[in-house]
């Protein structure tokens, strides 16, 4: 199985280490599924690591590191160039789905924009995705 990670998953597991993202992560850490990640996606990542807001919780080196371990553990895939078939109504998030589709992989978020598109394409909560892998 494949997934791709929105970049709020990947923030929550940081802030919440004991939380269903951050069992995702351990899940992928064990090779219960491939994480895809692309270019824009990391520099998403990397610009939401540098809120201030974030980084009063989120150590530099740490994000750094989360970045690196990515960049060398996950799949980079190629960033999409065409629009999702279905869009999303935030349109920032479209090249996720994009992505996810491009890759044949699952999307897993904490975006209700996305959620709310989960009977149109494969998004999940990260607690539904680990209930998928465990089932």
């Amino acid at each position: 199985m494949r997934a791709v990670l929105d970049s709020n998953v990947i923030i929550s597991a940081l802030l919440s280490p004991g939380g269903s993202p951050a069992r995702l992560l351990r899940a992928w850490q064990q090779g219960e599924f491939e994480l895809i990640v692309s270019r824009a996606l990391l520099a998403e990542l990397e610009g939401a690591l540098a809120y201030p807001k974030l980084r009063k919780r989120i150590k530099v080196e740490e994000a750094r590191s989360v970045l690196q371990w990515l960049e060398g553990s996950a799949i980079i895939a190629e960033d999409p160039g065409d629009p999702p078939a279905v869009r999303s109504p935030d349109p920032g998030d479209d090249y996720l789905i994009a992505l996810a589709q491009n890759e044949g992989a699952a999307l897993v978020s904490g975006d209700e924009h996305l959620l709310q598109l989960a009977g149109s394409v494969p998004v999940f909560s990260p607690a539904l995705f680990l209930d998928l892998l465990e089932a």
